[in-house]
């Protein structure tokens, strides 16, 4: 493996043991308020089965699990696959086969 890439996979593996650490920092209310960037919402004002997944994933890693459900009770499916998916991503940066079944999914 050349330098270039044992450098490039280890900004990888910065950004992506990084990323839940950010997310637990901020407060568990950081995405409630703001502008709504869902295409189903702003231009037809109709909400999909997507809207409120990300302030429903920032108050369940928060522990939040009530106010988590009332935004999206899809949480319940997507936090455990999403954290499936963060493990495995991490096995293969570090060349380990955690959760090597996965695999077969794509």
């Amino acid at each position: 493996m050349s330098a270039s890439n044992i450098k490039l996979k280890k900004v990888g593996l910065t950004i992506w043991l990084a990323l839940p650490i950010i997310l637990l920092i901020l407060p568990a209310d950081y995405f409630d308020h703001g502008a709504v960037v869902c295409p189903s919402k702003r231009y037809l004002d109709m909400e999909c089965p997507g809207c409120g997944i990300t302030r429903a994933i920032q108050h369940a890693i928060h522990f939040q699990f009530t106010e988590s459900c009332s935004y999206n009770k899809g949480v319940i499916f997507i936090l455990p696959m999403l954290a499936m998916v963060y493990i495995h991503v991490l096995g293969r940066i570090l060349n380990k086969n955690w959760l090597s079944w996965m695999r077969k999914l794509y």
